[in-house]
């Protein structure tokens, strides 16, 4: 499908993407899903400031939660983040005693994650808020319109699967 094509949404198609025609930043996609990640930092912060945790480390709080321990190596793929940005996460976690990293007994290179009884606290405790930013991230769109977004966006990262680790979003 071409991109002007997708969705029915405007922007360059064919020979119009290699030509000098008027493309707008309001209509090119890598603008929008910028301004509409920093419009949910900025709801993310509002609403969890109290917690003092990044959006990211949300996000690495809530695959321990789920999947209970993991690696560095998984965590960083399950979160589709470079290797070196997951540890340094980590590390800030582990320093306030939100999680716990431990070398693996079956891979002496590998650190083995888990939620400390206090990082589950506070993931519990903040997770209400965090519910209440992304909600507001698509308040402006309908019910219906927030599931065709959210499986859009699912297509577009899952055709691109081969650039970062190959997060599960099923």
């Amino acid at each position: 499908m071409e991109e002007g094509s997708a969705a029915g949404l405007p922007g360059p198609t064919g020979e119009e993407a290699g030509s000098n025609a008027a493309w707008p930043l309001a209509e090119r996609p890598g603008f929008l899903a910028r301004r509409m990640h920093q419009i949910h930092v900025s709801l993310f912060s509002e609403r969890c400031a109290e917690f003092r945790i990044t959006p990211l480390q949300y996000s690495l709080l809530s695959m321990l939660r789920d999947l209970r321990e993991a690696d560095q190596t998984t965590l960083a793929h399950a979160v589709a983040l470079d290797r070196t940005t997951t540890t340094g996460a980590l590390k800030r976690l582990a320093a306030r005693g939100l999680v716990s990293r431990s070398t693996s007994t079956a891979d002496r290179r590998a650190q083995v994650c888990r939620l400390t009884p206090e990082g589950e606290r506070l993931h519990a405790a903040m997770e209400s808020a965090a519910r209440e930013a992304h909600a507001l991230t698509v308040a402006a769109l309908s019910a219906s319109e927030q599931e065709l977004l959210i499986r859009l966006l699912r297509r577009v990262i899952t055709g691109h699967d081969h650039r970062r680790g190959h997060a599960e979003l099923d």
